[in-house]
């Protein structure tokens, strides 16, 4: 009898060389993840608008502190990014950009839209409360 092999089943992550698609995918997950917690502020927000001017006030206490502001803009980030990563898995659905160099356009897209839109949404917001 020959003694058996132990080894994985299939490759471990040790295995793979990451990539920045690999990296994406997996942000797009943790956005989405995100994003439920994310709407429970803006719940919160709704409640409380519907509640009265005291409930409304906590609120607007809350994410006018730094602190509020971080996850505002971060919920902004996650939303933003969550929806080009969701076009860039909608473009492979139809079978498009599978290539090497279009897979790479597509996630640096995702990408670098994600950080853009998020800062111009960010700028628009400062120049329309600034009024």
């Amino acid at each position: 009898m020959t003694a058996r092999i132990e080894r994985p089943l299939s490759p471990h992550l040790q295995t793979y060389r990451w990539t920045l698609t690999m990296a994406l995918s997996i942000v797009h997950r943790a956005t989405g993840i995100a994003l439920y917690f994310g709407t429970l502020l803006l719940a919160w927000w709704l409640i409380a608008a519907a509640s009265g001017p005291a409930a409304y006030s906590h609120v607007q206490a809350f994410t006018g502190s730094f602190l509020g502001r971080l996850i505002l803009f971060g919920y902004t980030w996650a939303l933003m990014h969550h929806m080009l990563s969701g076009i860039r898995h909608f473009v492979w659905d139809l079978g498009y950009g599978f290539k090497a160099n279009e897979r790479e356009a597509l996630t640096w897209g995702a990408l670098i839209g994600g950080i853009a839109l998020t800062v111009l949404i960010w700028i628009i917001f400062a120049i329309g409360v600034g009024r």
